[in-house]
């Protein structure tokens, strides 16, 4: 070290001293994980964390000018958010990812914000997995099973269910986890896989007029559209930056998260086009079911493609373990947060305690899953199981929105002494990922489904946000508070 400055492979980053030593802080702490996610795990990853089966049915609601949508939004936020995420992974390799990004770019508040957001949106986000389980099962099972999607009592046992493995899981740490994940990744791809065949096999045997899956159709602008195409945009194509959060878990993280990010685009990018088209092939963007869009396309589609009916019910299995993959890696992911906070002193030590033989935040594990369970509880209070599975996503991915504001700041607005600002093309880049998260973030409380009451919809959207940002705020420096006092004594 000379200067201010340290060399990371090929890599020279210029910083004060202050911040190297928070740097230098972070990884001594991460010393005492294990080091297990290897580049072929960290693709997977990547494949498992960005494709979300959710929003093939918001793609489908924009009809066929879906595929006009899609490369505006590769091209507007994909690809920026790619380059930024790579440049901040490289000069911060650091177990916390995004929050550790804002705290040393900007401040303590900001970053506990950050992950504050994070945290509550991998929490909400894990408690639809009730909701998306009874469906899944309904589908499988046939149409005497469709009264287990609209069952409470059956949403909130499936929820409580899945949540515990995922605890159980968690407790392991990625030694075990990794596995889940790399499975789930496989299933995805296999199952999409055989989605987007689906329309050219019915087209060859004729129970299918025409198809023509690359079709560009322009849009009309109209206040739906932008909210499909946020959705599309931020929702859809979201969280190459989250496996950063094992970086400390991770061999070689600085450079291996860059090639996994350039291997896992391209496959993603082409598995969300090809498989709306197929899905419309099916399924008109009117009577799509936005929890199972891939599950209902298969449901109508197999007798098009040829395929046994014992071919449906395991499709949708791949299906769903992929689901229960990827919520594998946010429920993991999320019980970090807190830890790394509780690093930083702006969290009680209680979170910061490892498992003596797996090395995992078993207090934060337990923490977590309880919120989860309460929040998805909570969602189903006066509403339906389709408007609550929309409300917690758009929660959660309004959460998720508000983390990323910060990311797309930290090349722009990031203190200099830092070495942080990055150059012409990478700021471009910032500001384009920041206005299509500005536009996601505005419009997320406007509904694409039908709902009972719209502006009960809404209020309880924006209440929510501001009420738990307040919360967060007010987390923050009691947290701090006691961490300091933890700390001293």
């Amino acid at each position: 070290m000379r200067g201010g400055a340290i060399v990371r492979g090929n890599l020279l980053t210029t910083a004060t001293p202050n911040l190297l030593a928070a740097k230098a802080a972070i990884q001594n702490r991460s010393g005492e994980l294990r080091k297990e996610l290897g580049l072929r795990d960290l693709i997977l990853a990547q494949i498992l964390m960005v494709i979300v089966p959710d929003f093939f049915g918001t793609a489908v609601k924009a009809g066929p000018a879906h595929v006009t949508l899609w490369l505006l939004a590769i091209a507007l936020f994909f690809v920026p958010q790619a380059m930024v995420v790579s440049h901040l992974n490289r000069r911060m390799p650091l177990e916390g990812g995004l929050y550790e990004w804002a705290r040393l770019a900007f401040n303590d508040g900001l970053g506990f914000l950050v992950a504050w957001n994070l945290w509550l949106f991998a929490t909400l986000y894990t408690a639809v997995i009730g909701l998306i389980a009874t469906s899944y099962l309904s589908y499988a099972l046939g149409p005497n099973w469709a009264w287990l999607e609209k069952s409470g009592t059956a949403i909130v046992s499936a929820l409580t269910l899945f949540v515990l493995l995922l605890a159980f899981i968690a407790k392991f740490g990625l030694r075990v986890g990794k596995w889940v994940n790399n499975v789930g990744s496989v299933c995805i791809v296999a199952t999409l896989g055989l989605l987007v065949l689906m329309p050219f096999a019915a087209l060859w045997r004729g129970t299918l007029a025409e198809y023509h899956p690359l079709r560009m159709v322009r849009p009309p602008l109209t206040l739906f559209n932008l909210s499909v195409f946020g959705k599309m945009a931020f929702g859809a194509l979201v969280s190459l930056e989250y496996v950063a959060i094992f970086a400390g878990e991770s061999r070689e993280p600085g450079v291996n998260y860059s090639k996994s990010i350039r291997a896992a685009t391209p496959v993603i990018a082409l598995l969300y086009i090809l498989g709306t088209s197929a899905i419309l092939a099916f399924v008109p963007p009117d009577a799509i079911d936005v929890i199972g869009p891939i599950p209902q396309a298969f449901s109508r589609g197999a007798a098009a493609f040829g395929l046994p009916k014992v071919i449906v019910p395991v499709a949708i299995l791949l299906l769903f373990l992929n689901y229960l993959s990827s919520f594998n890696v946010n429920f993991t992911g999320n019980t970090r947060l807190p830890m790394v906070a509780g690093w930083d002193h702006l969290l009680p030590n209680w979170f910061t305690r490892l498992h003596p033989k797996y090395k995992t935040p078993g207090n934060s594990i337990l923490f977590v899953a309880g919120v989860a369970v309460a929040a998805g509880t909570a969602a189903l209070l006066g509403a339906g199981a389709e408007e609550a599975y929309e409300l917690l996503l758009t929660w959660s991915f309004t959460f998720y929105g508000l983390a990323y504001l910060a990311m797309f700041a930290i090349p722009l607005l990031a203190r200099k002494e830092t070495g942080l600002r990055p150059g012409c093309w990478l700021r471009l880049a910032s500001a384009s990922g920041l206005l299509v998260t500005l536009l996601f973030v505005a419009l997320s409380a406007f509904p694409i489904i039908e709902v009972q009451d719209h502006g009960l919809y809404e209020a309880k959207t924006i209440g929510l946000i501001l009420v738990a940002n307040a919360l967060g705020f007010l987390t923050y420096r009691a947290g701090k508070q006691a961490g300091e006092k933890e700390a001293k004594g």
